[in-house]
């Protein structure tokens, strides 16, 4: 029907309606224009950071740790590169044989990994740490969507368990854990960097973007330490402590010239290659960690105290009959009773009485300063980690039975490093020698603590103590002349000196005529009938001291031949 037909079936509109109509339409295609160009063209960061959502990823590049090395060039830790293997939950697309499959690989449970891949909440997911390459190869031949591998690195230690406690371990993010590589973690471990990439919808890197922030790597580090000296320490030491059934023992050696360690080594040991069967008890630097009373191995500074002050010589005599001296209604007494001793003999046969008289006639401050003096009560200060200070009572609350004991090394606790370097007083003319267990071009000023004369005499006492009629024989070296001292010291238990337990320790040097090395040695209760330090300790530092002589080349400075009979008789010493 036509409209125009009939008036009924005509409209008529107002014409600014229409135009109304097409103005709105207008405006909202300029505003659909405003705002494409807004996003596209002025502020795009926001489309970027939608689409680098659904596509994007910044992947972190680890740095490589830095290699330590011994004072040769040695290895002692190094990086090997691993890869790990990581998940992105939302992009996995997994096939119940794929699923089996690489749980094989990563050897885990098959219901571990589907409880791993079903966590939407997380972007990323470790499936696996360190795999080696091949192995991780495997897993990417399975083209598992949204499976990738990130590489990292692994500590490996070619020294094992002979120098575990000095170099320590790292955890598996490659963070240092003890020893070396937590007291320099900073140093060695560099930063890492990042990088961006595109993935598409099934989860694949298709493309590197950007490197975002380059990775620092880590610095090496070269210790002081002689990685041959280090295995000799410590296959002696293992011998001793399991010969006389002991629970532990420590061994340090130290430059005489310089005061770098060169060997440090404690038993029980770890291996730190292997993460599943390191046992935490055994993590501890027993040498820098664990103190005890030194025992006779003080009297040398008792000595020197008391020479010091002008009140005796070397050749002065000490009554020390009958071998028991009272002192505030306690005994001192002595193993081997003698009616008089020189103060050289003092030493040589380890004489408690003689050593406490001495220390009596000091006072307390002048004992008190030479100690401290040398280093007890402070923490050495050697780079490496967990040191102890030890204890070292101020003089002010002293009484004369405890000045007495002291002065043989009982009411005092050291390390086993604070006493090699103390001992560092008697090779240096008197000067206490800086510790460091890093290798370095100009070692630090030593500091004067003793007169020349007075470090000079003591050394020559300490030389008798290893000849026959001293307490150390067996602590002698074919072709050099040695000095050093024993100690015998009751371990204290809960509070109490146990009457059947001891610390057997031994500290010397050699040549003594121009001392090259200190050794000194801790064995905690031995249990195999001998507890003397001339005994169970004094062989460790001949057997270490020989070799390490030799892989120095120090010429000997005595004839071949010297050294103390077979049959030369035992002097014993204790406390």
């Amino acid at each position: 029907m036509n409209p125009a037909a009939n008036p009924a079936l005509r409209l008529l509109l107002p014409a600014w309606r229409s135009r109304l109509m097409l103005l709105l339409l207008l405006a909202g295609f300029a505003v659909l224009l405003v705002r494409a160009l807004y996003l596209q063209g002025l502020n795009t960061d926001f489309l970027r950071e939608r689409g680098a959502e659904r596509y994007g990823r910044v992947l972190e590049i680890t740095a490589h740790r830095g290699i330590i090395t011994d004072r040769n060039g040695e290895p002692l830790a190094v990086s090997t590169p691993l890869e790990s293997v990581w998940a992105s939950p939302d992009d996995v697309r997994i096939t119940p044989e794929q699923e089996r499959q690489l749980a094989k690989l990563l050897n885990l449970n098959v219901s571990e990994l589907r409880k791993r891949l079903e966590d939407k909440t997380r972007d990323f997911v470790y499936l696996r740490r360190q795999l080696p390459p091949d192995e991780a190869a495997k897993v990417v031949r399975l083209h598992v969507p949204g499976i990738f591998l990130q590489r990292e690195y692994r500590r490996y230690y070619p020294a094992g368990e002979v120098a575990s406690h000095l170099i320590g371990f790292t955890t598996v993010a490659d963070t240092g854990q003890a020893g070396i590589e937590f007291a320099h973690q900073d140093w060695l471990a560099g930063k890492p960097g990042s990088r961006r990439v595109i993935k598409d919808r099934r989860g694949y890197i298709v493309e590197d973007v950007e490197g975002i922030k380059t990775p620092q790597e880590g610095r090496d580090l070269r210790l002081s330490v002689d990685s041959k000296i280090q295995y000799l320490a410590y296959r002696e030491l293992k011998s001793a402590v399991l010969s006389h059934k002991a629970a532990a023992g420590s061994i340090v050696v130290l430059d005489a010239k310089s005061g770098e360690v060169l060997a440090l080594a404690n038993y029980p040991s770890f291996n730190p290659n292997n993460h599943e069967t390191r046992d935490p008890a055994r993590y501890r630097n027993r040498a820098v960690a664990d103190l005890f009373e030194p025992g006779s191995t003080l009297k040398p500074f008792t000595a020197a105290a008391a020479l010091a002050a002008g009140l005796y010589h070397p050749e002065t005599l000490i009554h020390t009959a009958p071998g028991r001296f009272e002192v505030g209604g306690k005994i001192i007494h002595d193993v081997h009773p003698s009616r008089a001793l020189t103060v050289a003999q003092v030493i040589q046969k380890s004489s408690n009485v003689g050593a406490a008289k001495m220390a009596l006639a000091l006072p307390k401050e002048k004992l008190w300063a030479m100690l401290s003096g040398v280093g007890f009560g402070t923490v050495p200060q050697s780079g490496l980690s967990g040191e102890a200070a030890g204890r070292l009572r101020g003089y002010a609350t002293w009484k004369p039975i405890e000045q007495a004991t002291l002065s043989y090394g009982h009411g005092i606790a050291v390390t086993l490093l604070q006493l090699a370097r103390a001992y560092s007083v008697f090779t240096s003319d008197g000067e206490l020698l800086p510790i460091t267990v890093l290798c370095t071009e100009a070692p630090s000023a030593a500091e004067q603590v003793l007169k020349r004369e007075v470090a000079i005499a003591v050394r020559r006492m300490l030389e008798m103590a290893t000849q026959p009629g001293g307490t150390a024989p067996k602590a002698q070296v074919t072709g050099y002349r040695v000095a050093g001292k024993t100690g015998t010291a009751h371990k204290l238990e809960n509070g109490r000196y146990a009457p059947d337990k001891y610390v057997s320790s031994f500290v010397g040097f050699a040549p003594a005529s121009d001392p090259r090395l200190i050794v000194a040695v801790m064995i905690d209760d031995p249990r195999n009938g001998a507890h003397y330090g001339g005994i169970v300790a004094a062989p460790v530092f001949s057997g270490v001291m020989a070799g390490s002589l030799r892989l120095l080349a120090v010429p000997p400075d005595a004839p071949e031949d010297l050294g103390a009979p077979l049959d030369a008789p035992e002097v014993r010493e204790e406390v």
